[in-house]
């Protein structure tokens, strides 16, 4: 005679709890996945969706006075005309030139540096990396604003001590005559420890044994470190060189500040700080917002650019002739 009891009856009369389906399980994953996700997506939305979408608004409209500037304002949509006027203005794109030279000084020089102490914490011969490791990371626990205020009391002749002691021994520098070095070794202070931590760990996670697979075929410590390890934290190279990019397209802080004692440093100096300009000393929200729109999509080119050119591609599999 055929059984024909279900599943779960048979289960639970054996005291065994049923047999979930693989539907259920389904669900109960992605509801654990949504449940994880939520907060993210809350404070993404909340803090960047949100603001992005009420810039994009902003940037199509402008305001009007009428009665020769003393009547009341008129908010007019204008399309794409505030991205017009923002490309068109010489002043705009002056400071895009300015970001592009700040990038080209700057970034190589912070990965470079963040890269050659990484290294040399990672060498054998390194003593006291504990120690090293704080004391390079110290600068960016420094406010940007704080080490501004120190770096440009620094600068300034008549006030800093560094510059007193070398115009005495016979030099005559002036940092503040030329502002992007100034500002670059002001980014480099900030972040170079930083960058170098991050490159430390990910060479930590280098297996040992390829390492000591390299000493035995007789490579020396900098062959090891340009044809073994650099190449092995590549990701964690080009993740920096993105951030790098990203947070360089933002500058605005360190010229800020030099903006009060600089010749050099002028109101739209970087795309920021005609953003800024635009908006907090014209009153012009419109072209603030649509300068800042096209400061993000460029941002985003470049992050896609950066991304697509450092992307690894997976090695073509070749199948042995028969």
């Amino acid at each position: 005679m055929t059984d024909r009891t279900p599943p779960a009856a048979s289960a639970r009369a054996a005291g065994r709890p049923p047999r979930q389906g693989a539907g259920a399980r389904r669900r109960g994953r992605h509801g654990a996945a949504a449940l994880l996700l939520a907060p993210f997506l809350v404070l993404f939305t909340a803090c960047t969706l949100i603001p992005i979408g009420y810039a994009v608004h902003l940037s199509l409209y402008t305001e009007h006075r009428s009665g020769l500037g003393f009547g009341g304002t008129e908010t007019v949509f204008t399309g794409l005309g505030n991205y017009t006027r923002a490309l068109g203005d010489q002043a705009f794109r002056a400071g895009f030139r300015t970001t592009a030279e700040y990038c080209l000084l700057y970034i190589p020089l912070m990965l470079g540096f963040s890269l050659l102490l990484a290294l040399l914490l990672d060498s054998a011969l390194a003593r006291a990396r504990r120690f090293f490791q704080l004391a390079l990371f110290l600068p960016h626990a420094v406010p940007g604003l704080i080490a501004a205020l120190v770096w440009m009391y620094l600068y300034t002749p008549g006030i800093s001590p560094v510059l007193d002691v070398l115009n005495a021994a016979g030099a005559h520098p002036e940092p503040l005559g030329s502002p992007l070095p100034a500002v670059v070794n002001i980014a480099l202070w900030e972040w170079t420890g930083y960058n170098m931590v991050i490159f430390y760990a990910a060479l930590q996670a280098v297996p040992r044994e390829v390492l000591e697979a390299a000493v035995m075929d007789g490579a020396g410590p900098l062959r090891t470190a340009l044809s073994v390890k650099i190449p092995l934290i590549r990701a964690s190279v080009v993740m920096v060189a993105l951030f790098t990019v990203i947070g360089s397209l933002q500058l605005f802080t360190e010229p800020m500040i030099l903006h009060g004692v600089s010749p050099g440093v002028v109101s739209t100096w970087t795309p920021n700080m005609y953003a800024y300009t635009a908006a907090f000393e014209r009153g012009d929200y419109g072209l603030a917002a649509a300068a800042s729109v096209l400061l993000a999509l460029t941002a985003a080119a470049l992050s896609f650019l950066i991304t697509r050119a450092t992307r690894t591609r997976p090695a073509r599999r070749t199948e042995a002739p028969a």
